[in-house]
């Protein structure tokens, strides 16, 4: 899509590492280039998903050409940040530009011999008499081409539309959908930074706020970016989406905050960091949000060890804590929060529960 003005005026990479949900120890790096490689890396991104898939038409040669294009396009996206198994899945499709011939030396000889002997009877003309099976197979084919050509017509009349919508299904079994990532690029990364305090009073300026650390996001200036692809971290990848929306739009937070409050093991096994490990169990939870921003390699900063900069915005949801929280979750028919000595004794549906709720918000 390029619905985003910096698409067009060519300034997308500018941001895309810094602002994409999870970046890793490249994307760091590749921030920092110089801005003539960030137009250039631009102009590929358009002219590979744009111009090069026609090159399937244009003969064996340009397909396989598309085919190692568009692998080697997708190569340096895995290498560049932790976009899950996306990256993984668009090779697949790729792998078809490629023919018995230019594959075969991944293959024994018997295998090469069995496909030169098919290959033979083809050009000569002698094929055998398709079986029954193969006549149903053939109908089943032709049947599918057929459902999957017509229920793509609103897709293909979207995607030439001036307002496109992206991640759609338009069909009630969503077989065939519409989907893009980074159609529109945040400009500026802001993260929420859940905190917890052990004092009695939330607003005490003497209150020690200490901080949980994610699997894998942004938190800890300190801390090295993961690398994790193609693997996924859900709570991470949503915590992404929340920073810049409110804690209104994506209530599961406020869930997250009170399964904290409760010493939830299940919520706690999502973090890399629990400050109250061993420790009593913090009285307040709130939401903090901050802008980050990648250091500067060769800078004090960066000397320090710091891989991130970050300045406070603001409040993201104000402290809260067990008792003010019950009568919330009870509204949105929420399991009901218990404290941590009276805990719930089944992990297994307490996963299942919190599973259920983060889904409801990919």
């Amino acid at each position: 899509s390029l619905g985003d003005k910096c698409w067009r005026d060519l300034t997308c990479m500018d941001f895309h590492y810094e602002t994409q949900p999870v970046p890793n120890p490249m994307s760091y790096y590749l921030h920092r280039t110089p801005w003539w490689f960030h137009r250039f890396e631009t102009l590929a991104n358009h002219c590979i998903e744009l111009i090069v898939p026609f090159f399937t038409f244009m003969g064996r040669r340009m397909c396989m050409v598309n085919g190692v294009l568009q692998i080697l396009f997708q190569v340096v996206l895995i290498i560049s940040g932790n976009l899950s198994f996306l990256n993984w899945l668009t090779i697949v499709p790729s792998l078809a530009c490629f023919d018995d011939a230019s594959l075969a030396f991944l293959f024994g000889s018997r295998a090469k011999k069995t496909v030169l002997e098919i290959q033979e009877e083809a050009a000569t003309g002698r094929t055998l008499q398709p079986s029954k099976g193969m006549l149903i197979r053939r109908v089943v084919n032709v049947s599918l081409g057929i459902l999957i050509g017509f229920l793509s017509v609103p897709v293909v009349t979207n995607l030439l539309s001036s307002r496109q919508v992206m991640n759609t299904s338009f069909d009630p079994l969503r077989i065939v959908n519409t989907y893009g990532a980074f159609g529109s690029i945040t400009k500026e990364r802001t993260e929420v930074i859940i905190q917890g305090t052990l004092a009695s009073d939330p607003k005490d300026p003497g209150a020690v706020w200490e901080e949980y650390q994610f699997l894998c996001k942004p938190g800890d200036i300190y801390r090295r970016p993961c690398v994790i692809s193609p693997y996924h971290y859900r709570l991470d990848w949503l915590m992404w989406f929340a920073a810049f929306q409110t804690y209104e739009q994506n209530e599961w937070v406020i869930h997250i905050a009170g399964r904290l409050l409760s010493n939830d093991s299940t919520v706690l096994s999502l973090m890399d960091h629990n400050p109250f490990q061993g420790r009593a169990t913090p009285r307040w939870v709130r939401g903090e949000h901050y802008i980050y921003r990648f250091s500067r390699p060769g800078s004090s900063s960066a000397a320090q060890g710091k891989w991130w900069l970050r300045k406070r915005i603001g409040p993201y949801f104000p402290p809260v804590d067990l008792e003010g929280l019950r009568g919330y979750f009870q509204s949105r028919d929420w399991p009901i929060l218990t404290s941590p000595s009276t805990g719930a004794k089944c992990p297994v549906l307490k996963t299942a529960l919190l599973m259920l709720l983060l889904l409801k918000h990919v």
